[in-house]
This record gives structure tokens, C-alpha cells and sequence, in this order.
């Protein structure tokens, strides 16, 4: 009986584990982290990073498409009229324009440039001006400013009255009242109302 109980201790302890020294195995890592620097972080630690400052631009508008030059004869006329000289041009049109038929008619062409034996809106000389705005009211007039001083009669500056016509030697215009006239003077001018320059002006009534 005792043999048998001997036997089976020494059996048990057989089959038992050894004893691990955990103290020697982690003596090298706790030797580290005894040298190791301490980090610590305050609780309310903000972070903060640079960003770049970006921006966008607006590219430039595309250029507009070209066209082939056109002139009018309208816009031809405008500029002719914008380049004329200041010299002797009315700035205002007279009152004695309003309500006067050859007047009104006179001066929609106020700008037309002066062109040599012109007689329509696209240029008139001074006998090409007046016949064609006497037409438009329905009275044909010679085309030579002798043959319509010749066609009309002849009144007294006093008696003349805006829409006659005033005559001199190689040229003649429209009475516009006061001391104003309007007509297409000469090479590189345009149709203006101007003050009377004729030295000796001979007033003209038609009909």
C-alpha cells in the first residue's frame, strides 16, 4: 500500500510545470522604461496648423468678335459732323425753327457733308441743299444758285422772314431769322446753322 501511494505522488510531480522567474524576465524592459524620457501633454492642449491662403480669379472676359467695317451713311455723316470745326456752327438751333416747314426740313440734314455738285442726303453743296429742301415741300427750284435767286423775289432784310433765302455772288442759303442762316458752305464743312457772314446779303422769297 505504501509502495502504491509513492507511486503515484512521484507520478503526479512528474507531470507538474516549473516555476517561471517573471521578475528576471521583465527586468531588461522595466530598465528601459526607467530610462526612457517623460512626455506629458497639458489637458487643454490646442493644436493649431497654417493653412494657405487661397484665392480665386475671375479670368478676363473674352475679347469681342471683330467685324468687318461697315459705315452708314448715317454714321458717316455723324462723324463727318463731329470732326467739322466749332467755328461759325450755331450751338443751338433758333426758335425759328419750330413750326416752320423749310426750317424743319433744313435741319434734319444739320451734319450732311458738303460735297461739289451734291444734291442729296449724301452731300449736298450750297444750291444742291436748298433745291433739294424746297422740293420736299413739293417747289422745284433751278440747281444753280444765280437760277434761284433768278426764280424768287427780292425783300428787304427787314422784310425777310425764316425759310427766304439769302443770295450772294456763288452761293446762297436758308434765312433762319435774327442773324442765323443755315446752309452747306464749302469743302470739308458740314450743313450748320451760322451766323450771317455775307457783307452784303440779298434776301430771296420763293412763290
Amino acid at each position: 500500500m505504501l509502495g502504491s501511494s509513492a507511486s503515484a505522488a512521484t507520478g503526479g510531480d512528474a507531470g507538474a510545470l516549473p516555476a517561471v522567474d517573471t521578475a528576471a524576465l521583465t527586468a531588461s524592459a522595466r530598465a528601459v522604461l526607467n530610462t526612457s524620457p517623460v512626455v506629458t501633454a497639458p489637458v487643454d492642449a490646442a493644436w493649431t496648423f497654417d493653412a494657405p491662403v487661397v484665392t480665386a480669379e475671375t479670368p478676363p472676359p473674352p475679347p469681342p468678335p471683330v467685324r468687318a467695317a461697315t459705315t452708314s451713311r448715317s454714321a458717316a455723316r455723324a462723324a463727318v459732323a463731329t470732326a467739322a470745326p466749332a467755328e461759325a456752327t450755331s450751338a443751338a438751333v433758333p426758335q425759328s425753327v419750330a413750326g416752320n416747314a423749310v426750317l424743319e426740313i433744313a435741319a434734319r440734314y444739320v451734319g450732311t457733308p458738303y460735297v461739289s455738285g451734291g444734291s442729296s442726303p449724301d452731300g449736298f453743296d450750297c444750291s444742291g441743299f436748298v433745291s433739294y429742301v424746297y422740293a420736299q415741300l413739293g417747289i422745284d427750284l433751278p440747281r444753280t444758285s444765280s437760277g434761284i435767286k433768278a426764280a424768287g423775289t427780292v425783300v428787304s432784310r427787314a422784310d425777310a422772314q425764316p425759310g427766304d433765302l439769302i443770295w450772294s455772288p456763288g452761293h446762297i442759303s436758308i434765312y433762319a431769322g435774327g442773324n442765323e442762316q443755315i446752309d452747306s458752305p464749302r469743302p470739308g464743312k458740314t450743313v450748320q446753322f451760322r451766323a450771317i457772314w455775307q457783307s452784303s446779303p440779298v434776301f430771296i422769297r420763293i412763290g
